[in-house]
């Protein structure tokens, strides 16, 4: 195997690296080296725990997980930690599940190290839509179908998240809809409530990319009762079907007109 090319020395305090969503095959090459040369990693909870086990063992691997509506590490205390580690003098690599800048508190941690003077860089990561999508075989863009997509969560600070639902619910929309778990009876409400076809295709990913993942096809009018069979956590693909099952109900379609 030859030698992975090298990266320019770090000058940042704070490397933010984003994981992916739990395989370790998903960790780009800048993550993984900033990972091998590392004082300390502050990992979140939804790390997969093979990217974790790529971390050498003489690095200190701080978990400040969170949990949805369960016990978290504070905000507060994940920003003096980094702040501390940096100030120490230490390498530090804050590592966050998916993309460090989807849904991951990121601007806070960095406003945190700016307010102490200290320097950053960030590492991008895979997030769980687009694995999602390439695990039923399927395409978050379709010519035709849809020009863009949305990257939505289910819940915010204040609770169930609103959003521009009439424009959702439109035929041919996709969405990813992150933290959906909970409020998949809100969303099918606010959806239908807004035009939107009981019938439209909606597939529940949970544990994306790691050896307990399960793919759960539903439709907006079964949202509520798949997301209750969900342990772990999941991402919602609003607007897709896997693709054989698209394939069949689009054979089924035209066999009936």
């Amino acid at each position: 195997m030859p030698d992975l090319p090298a990266l320019a020395a770090p000058t940042s305090a704070v490397t933010f690296a984003g994981a992916g969503p739990g395989a370790a095959g998903h960790l780009t090459l800048a993550a993984f080296q900033a990972l091998t040369g590392a004082d300390v990693v502050i990992h979140d909870r939804l790390v997969g725990d093979e990217v974790l086990a790529l971390i050498p063992a003489h690095v200190v691997r701080i978990d400040v997980g969170k949990a949805a509506f369960g016990p978290s590490t504070a905000q507060s205390d994940i920003n003096a930690l980094l702040v501390a580690q940096a100030q120490a003098g230490r390498r530090v690599v804050r590592l966050k599940g998916g993309d460090c800048g989807i849904f991951g508190r990121l601007d806070e941690e960095i406003d945190a190290l700016q307010a102490a003077g200290l320097t950053f860089v960030i590492l991008p990561g895979l997030t769980a839509a687009t694995v999602a999508a390439a695990s039923i075989g399927q395409s978050l863009t379709r010519r035709g179908r849809n020009t863009g997509f949305r990257i939505v969560t289910g819940h915010d600070i204040d609770g169930f998240a609103e959003h521009e639902w009439r424009s959702m619910a439109a035929t041919g929309e996709v969405a990813a809809i992150y933290m959906g778990k909970k409020s998949a009876r809100f969303i099918q409400g606010r959806l239908m409530m807004h035009g939107a076809d009981p019938e439209t295709p909606a597939t529940l990913v949970e544990n994306v990319s790691r050896a307990n993942q399960r793919i759960l096809p539903a439709t907006l009018a079964t949202l509520p009762e798949a997301a209750q069979a969900l342990e772990g956590p999941a991402v919602i693909l609003y607007g897709l079907a896997p693709r054989a099952a698209a394939k069949s109900a689009q054979t089924l379609k035209e066999a009936q007109a």
